[in-house]
Parts: C-alpha cells; sequence; structure tokens
C-alpha cells in the first residue's frame, strides 16, 4: 500500500482540495488543543501531532467526539500508567452524595440509568460520569452536509434486528420510543432500473445478492483491477483465486449450518464450540484449508475483534442465542446507526435533552440541549467530559468491603480533579479500564480480567456526492482483498432521518469503511497490541491517503474522481473496540469458572459490572441485558 500511495500524488488523490472535511475542522481541535499542549499525550509519543492524528469530525453535535479523541485516551493511559495511583492533593471534594454513579455513558450506561430510575423510583438520585464530549459510547454519529443535505453515518454501533415480542429487548425499545415498526425507508428515484439496496452497512456483505461486486487487485495480479459482479451467481466463475480456494468458498457457501448451531446458550453445541476456534470450526466443518479462511473470514475482523485463528467459534453464535432477537427478519439501521437508540434513551431520561416530542424525526433531527444534562433537580444526571480514575469503597470495618457505607468516586475534568460519593457504583465502561480504575478490586476479577483481550477497529466514514461510480458497474455493495478496508455498500436510509424521500445513483451518500487489525498466527495478545499500535501511531492524512488510493484504484475506471465525488472524510479510532473472546471464554474450561461469570456472577461490595464485552460480542443488546442483570444486584445492595 505504501508504494502504490507514492504513484499517485497528492493533488490527484484531492488530498488538498478545500471540502467540507477542512471547512469544519475546528470543532474538534479547539476543543482539545490547549488542554493537550500543557501535557505529554500518547499521540505525542508515537510522533504524531494531535491536529495530523485526529482529523475532523463534521459537523453537529458529534463532531467533537468521533471515535477516541486524543484528549480521551491521554487521560485513560495516565491512569493505566499510574498517574492516579494516589490522590493528587488539590482533588475537590464536591460535597455530592448519589444513590447511583454510572461510570460510563455509553449504551450500558445509559440503559442502566433508565432501569435504576424505573426500578427505585424518582427519589433515588443517579449521576452517569461520561468521559466524551458526547454520550452514547460507539454508538454516536458523525454528520456532513452535502449538497445541501445532512446525512447520518455510524461511528460504531450500526445495525439491529427486529426483538421477539414481549422480550426484555422489545420492551425496552417500545419504553423509550424507539418505535422501530415505524421504520419507512428511502425509495428508488433512478435513473435506471431499481437496485436491491441495503437497509444497514452490513445487509449486503452477508446476503450478497446479484448487485455485489468483488474486486482484485494487485494482490493477485491484476494491474489494472477487474470487477466480479454477482460472484455467486456465477459459481466464482473468472474469480482469480487459487482452484483450492474457489472450492473452498463455494462449500462454505452452499454448507448447511443448521445442524451445528446452537439451540440455546449453554447448551452441548455451544459448549463444544466454546472449546475451539472459528477457524478449527470451518475446516473441521467443510474441510477447507485454515488459508482460506484467514483470507475470507471479515466478519471476525469486524464483529469479534481478532482473527478467527484466535477466536471463540461460539463467538459466531453469540449474537443469536444469547439475544432476544430474530434475526431470520433481517436488519435495520435508523440513520446514525445505534445512535438513534441511545438519543431515545437520554430524552427519556431527561425530556428537554432533545427540543420537542418524543418521536423518531424529533429525537433524530432535534439538536441536544447540553444545559440540561447536568441540572441538580435531574433524577438521573449525565456529566460530559468527565474521565473516571478512581473508584474505592470507603472505610469499612473487618476486611469485607460491603460493609462499607459509600464508594469514592475520583474523576478528572477540564484539567482538575474531583472526587465525590456514592452508595453504590456500577462499572459501565469497558473490561480494559475497568480493571485499572477499580482500586480495591480482589485478585480473582483481576485474574479474569487479564483474560478479556481487545481488537482495534477504525471506521472511516467517506461522504460522497454521487454513487454513481458503483451503479455504473451494475452494484450497490463491494467486497475487496487489498487496501483499506474490506467492503462497502449503499444503502437506503429511514425517512425520518433523511432530507430526501428517494435514493438512486445521483443521490450524495456515506460509505463506511472499516479497518480491522487482525495478524493470523500470532497469539491473541500479541494480535491485539500490534493493531492497537498501528492504529494510534498512523495520522489521519497517512489513512485519508489509504483511504483515496483505495477507492481511485477500485472505481477510477467506472468514473470516480477523488477529488470531484468526495465531500468529506471522518475517521472514528477505537483502541478496545471489540471483545475477542478466546476459546473458554463463555463456559470455561480446565474445570475453571469462565472469566465473564467470574466479573457478572455477583456485585463486588456495592460495586457491579455492565459492559457490553461481559456477553461476548459487541452489540447493544448485551450492553441491555447486562445492565439490566447489574441493576438488579444493585437492588440488593441498596434495599
Amino acid at each position: 500500500m505504501k508504494r502504490r500511495h507514492r504513484q499517485i500524488g497528492d493533488d490527484t488523490l484531492g488530498l488538498n482540495a478545500r471540502i467540507c472535511r477542512r471547512d469544519f475542522l475546528n470543532a474538534t481541535l479547539l476543543a482539545s488543543g490547549n488542554a493537550l499542549l500543557h501535557s505529554l499525550s500518547p499521540i505525542q509519543l508515537l510522533g504524531q501531532a494531535e491536529s495530523d492524528w485526529e482529523g475532523p469530525g463534521g459537523v453537529g453535535d458529534y463532531a467533537r467526539a468521533h471515535g477516541n479523541t486524543a484528549a480521551v485516551m491521554t487521560e485513560a493511559h495516565k491512569i493505566r500508567d499510574g498517574t492516579f495511583d494516589h490522590l493528587a492533593p488539590d482533588t475537590i471534594d464536591t460535597g455530592e452524595i448519589y444513590d447511583l454513579v454510572i461510570v460510563g455513558g455509553g449504551m450500558s450506561g445509559l440503559s442502566a440509568a433508565l432501569f435504576f430510575r424505573e426500578q427505585a423510583g424518582p427519589r433515588r438520585t443517579c449521576l452517569v460520569l461520561e468521559n466524551h464530549a458526547v454520550f452514547g459510547g460507539e454508538a454516536r454519529r458523525n454528520e456532513f452536509i452535502v449538497n445541501g443535505q445532512r446525512l447520518l453515518a455510524p461511528q460504531g454501533a450500526a445495525e439491529f434486528c427486529t426483538p421477539n415480542p414481549g422480550s426484555l429487548i422489545d420492551s425496552f425499545y417500545r419504553r423509550v420510543g424507539f418505535n422501530y415498526w415505524e421504520f419507512e425507508y428511502q425509495s428508488w428515484a433512478g435513473p435506471g432500473p431499481e437496485m436491491m439496496l441495503s437497509r444497514s452497512i452490513y445487509e449486503q456483505l452477508e446476503v450478497m445478492p446479484p448487485t455485489y461486486g468483488f474486486y482484485f487487485g494487485a494482490k493477485f495480479g491484476k494491474r489494472p483491477g477487474m470487477w466480479l459482479v454477482d460472484p455467486w451467481g456465477k459459481n466464482l466463475e473468472g474469480a482469480p483465486f487459487p482452484p483450492q480456494v474457489r472450492d473452498d468458498l463455494l462449500k462454505m457457501r452452499k454448507g448447511s449450518s443448521a445442524s451445528s448451531e446452537p439451540k440455546y446458550e449453554g447448551d452441548e453445541i455451544s459448549r463444544r464450540l466454546d472449546s475451539m476456534t472459528i477457524e478449527d470450526h470451518l475446516v473441521e466443518r467443510y474441510g477447507i484449508s485454515r488459508e482460506t479462511v484467514r483470507m475470507w473470514d471479515v466478519g471476525t475482523r469486524e464483529g469479534l475483534g481478532l482473527g478467527p485463528d484466535v477466536v471463540s467459534a461460539y463467538g459466531d453464535f453469540s449474537w443469536g442465542t444469547a439475544k432476544d432477537c430474530d434475526r431470520k427478519t433481517g436488519m435495520h439501521m435508523s440513520p446514525g446507526g445505534m445512535t438513534g437508540l441511545t438519543r431515545h434513551l437520554v430524552k427519556t431520561l431527561i425530556d428537554d435533552s432533545i427540543p420537542g416530542p418524543r418521536t423518531l424525526q424529533a429525537v433524530c433531527r432535534g439538536r441536544l440541549n447540553f444545559a440540561s444534562l447536568d441540572r441538580k433537580e435531574n433524577s438521573v444526571r449525565i456529566r460530559l467530559g468527565s474521565t473516571v480514575v478512581r473508584v474505592e469503597h470507603g472505610e469499612y470495618p473487618g476486611t469485607y468491603p460491603g460493609r462499607s457505607s459509600f464508594v469514592w468516586v475520583t474523576y478528572t475534568r477540564d484539567g482538575k480533579t474531583y472526587r465525590l460519593k456514592a452508595r453504590s457504583v456500577i462499572m459501565a465502561g469497558g473490561g480494559w479500564i475497568t480493571r485499572h480504575v477499580v482500586r480495591d478490586l480482589p485478585s480473582a476479577y483481576h485474574e479474569a480480567y487479564k483474560q478479556f483481550y481487545y481488537g482495534a477497529n477504525l471506521r472511516a466514514n467517506v461522504a460522497v456526492h454521487n454513487w454513481r461510480f458503483l451503479s455504473n458497474l451494475g452494484i450497490a455493495g463491494a467486497r475487496w482483498f487489498d487496501g483499506f478496508g474490506a467492503c462497502t455498500e449503499v444503502r437506503t436510509v429511514p425517512t425520518f432521518g433523511s432530507d430526501s424521500t428517494t435514493v438512486g445513483p445521483d443521490s450524495p451518500t456515506v460509505l463506511c469503511l472499516a479497518q480491522g487489525f487482525t495478524y493470523p498466527g500470532l497469539p491473541i495478545g500479541e494480535q491485539a497490541s500490534k493493531g492497537r499500535l498501528e492504529l494510534l501511531s498512523t495520522s489521519f492524512r497517512d489513512y485519508e491517503r489509504q483511504i483515496r488510493e483505495t477507492l481511485t484504484d477500485m472505481f477510477s475506471q467506472s468514473g470516480f474522481d477523488p477529488r470531484r465525488d468526495i465531500a468529506g472524510v471522518v475517521l472514528n479510532r477505537w483502541g478496545h473496540a471489540l471483545i475477542a473472546p478466546q476459546p473458554g471464554f463463555f463456559f470455561g474450561k480446565d474445570d475453571k469458572v469462565a472469566p465473564r461469570e467470574v466479573i457478572r456472577a455477583r456485585p463486588f461490595g456495592r460495586i457491579a459490572f455492565s459492559h457490553t464485552d461481559l456477553g461476548g460480542s459487541a452489540d447493544h443488546t448485551h450492553s441491555i441485558l447486562e445492565s439490566h442483570r447489574a441493576v438488579g444486584q444493585i437492588r440488593e445492595v441498596l434495599w
């Protein structure tokens, strides 16, 4: 890739053009630049200036919080490196006491706040501490203005499936006004015959209809590259795969999975799957080569963090068997991904956080009222820009922290350190930081958390003025095997979040490209660390160059011009985006309790744990289910 980048000049790629990605640059940099000048950030240690590393954040409420920003990462790495091992003498005691403090304002934290308010009543007080400039965690969105239209795209969490009627998830959606049954998608505008478009950013990746294409470039000796449209309809005829790889892929495509799928979590099939890797399972089941699995398995990188050679085979099924939803009904997606649900959550908790009624359109399109989030009169308060650095039980008699009457919560905000008291705490951030923040955590919890591995992920949202360069090829979705990312597709958007009720090749859209970091053959811990290093040590400009080079390589022959067609680029970097559950993560091995069960089985004193990685996959339904469990455990502490 680096050699090819040098062959095309920056001007040709449009890197020096004035487009909306630079016109709206200041929102992010002005918010964090001054604070970073006074401390050495991890980004500086890797030789990157903050402005060159972050890049722009688009427009709107989320422009200051795209992915993990440099400011957020700097504070997190201070925790890891021991900066807050001792309480600073200038720490400010706020004098506040809350019944519940929730650490983390993502899907897990916000859903825990809702469950707590419903079960505890309005007289109980709750504070959510969130380290980013906007709530939502990975369920946040990027916004662009292209051709006068406002376009939304997910930063991380994207799609959902229809919940089973009467399930906890179905009830949850209804309580917050997330009326999925009212979704109406844009209709076809033309020109040309109607093409199948996705309702989410991964729908065509799963089904690969006739309007899907594979691209083969230099990796397969094709210069210029070649497209194979409707590859499965053609049984891969014409694909420059080696014969063995082609035969392997056809075996997987045509194979039946019904007999080997778990019926419920913990049954005999699921436990056997958890004893092997995805790669082991596919080799055993289809008689294919490991090389084919590693070349093909983009789903593992984007959904389970690391390579198929290290991730539990049950991870491929944990999405469905442990959740209250039916994937057979197809996937859905709000205009900005699961941001739609977090906005409905906050609107339900604090009504005037988004002006207007609690309808799909008003909640999606309304601007956030940040001043309303942390008012004293709120039964649930949300305090943004607050990084929790220490959580520890107060003084207690004997040796058991559960006898303490409160928990100290220490956090930093705007360069100052504060602390307050909580009668209970729910840790709703990821396990990678929780094990550092909870200071009196028992050794059993520490040992369990050491078995939690995470894959880095980079979500690039590329706004384009139109997608004729795809329709000219007869496709609306694509898969490739070299360059930045691995796939993308055009989607039809629910009309409540779009400025247009129709879509066609002349419509502006956002192409979502996900870059995973896997290194098959390396141990799971080395894969994880190497991926994060690559994510952190690459500048925005270098990534943008890779994106433009890849798109130009694939689509220049069908009319794509990066200078003319790209309207904006936003990067969302997630250092610990995806839990990568190794064999034994779900149900244990060698007669040992599964690491996640150590964490979720019971509270530690007055502290309970709720984060999506306890479910074994990065999905919002796990966040909701784990939070429901954690609040139930906290009730036993408080009542």
